[in-house]
């Protein structure tokens, strides 16, 4: 099974349960802890597009213009830097003919927020219901701990994230943005970086920490000492999470974030011999 069909932390993408022992409580999920109003109405007048309604999109024709790899209206990053691929809002056969023919014959897609119609002889392999959530008065602050990392350090990255499954993370992804860590006794413990980059805004992502120092509140520092990383650059912190992952929700909101955007978590698979690219299946 790859990791785009397993739930949760694989196209939970952004920051998903920071630190489950950080949480005081730890709750069933409850979807209806959600508001049903969250939506684009909340930052923008009815019918008009935010620039978070497709970050990824955003992030691609915006600040991350250079890693865009681009056939038609679709764009993707670099398959070792991330799995996002974008579409137009309201793509056509054209644009999943372009998608099939981007990430070749029967590959899994991840495609962040859409909702729109699958053609037919797409396979949806993945869905989950997620949220959007961004600053709306974080206690932003740096923390004495926490260090830059590198290129060198993407083993060890690629370790704590493979033992903690924070979202994808590959060899390249410390490219989109600054990641910070904590170290003990030379080792890395806990991470957090950026990932999309829509213009004026940057997603908190890769949150991790190891499952031997939980409970010290290491991830809620690194979260607000990479938003104020964003902030001193002038823009606004934003993240994704599942939306049953309620305990992480109440947890950012406590730290200063806004539930802005019900989305959704989706991978399909192209087709091992395209066709038309009819749309037939509508995602849920």
């Amino acid at each position: 099974m790859s990791d785009l069909t397993k739930p949760a932390e694989a196209l939970g993408g952004g920051a998903t349960a920071p630190d489950p022992a950080d949480l005081r409580e730890q709750a069933a999920p409850r979807a209806a802890e959600i508001p049903q109003h969250a939506g684009r109405a909340q930052d923008a007048g009815a019918g008009v597009p935010h620039v978070l309604d497709n970050p990824g999109r955003a992030s691609l024709t915006g600040p991350h213009a250079h890693f865009a790899e681009r056939r038609g209206r679709v764009l993707r990053y670099p398959v070792d830097v991330s799995p996002w691929l974008a579409l137009p809002d309201e793509p056509d056969a054209d644009d999943w003919a372009n998608v099939a023919a981007l990430a070749g014959p029967g590959a899994e897609v991840p495609l962040l927020g859409f909702r729109g119609e699958v053609p037919e002889d797409w396979e949806i392999t993945f869905h989950m219901e997620g949220v959007q959530l961004v600053d709306d008065g974080l206690a932003a602050a740096p923390d004495p701990e926490a260090v830059p990392l590198g290129p060198a350090d993407v083993p060890e990255m690629l370790d704590l994230v493979a033992r903690t499954r924070p979202g994808p993370f590959l060899p390249r992804t410390i490219e989109l943005g600054t990641y910070l860590g904590i170290r003990r006794d030379g080792a890395l413990i806990a991470m957090a970086g950026e990932r999309l980059h829509p213009p004026g805004w940057t997603e908190i992502s890769a949150v991790c920490t190891d499952p031997a120092f939980r409970g010290e509140g290491l991830a809620t520092r690194l979260i607000l000492a990479v938003a104020h990383g964003i902030r001193e650059r002038g823009e606004t912190p934003f993240l994704h999470t599942g939306a049953q992952n309620t305990s992480a929700i109440r947890l950012y909101e406590s730290l200063g974030f806004r539930l802005r955007l019900r989305t959704a978590f989706l991978a399909a698979r192209a087709p091992e011999h395209h066709t038309d690219g009819r749309a037939a299946v509508q995602v849920p």
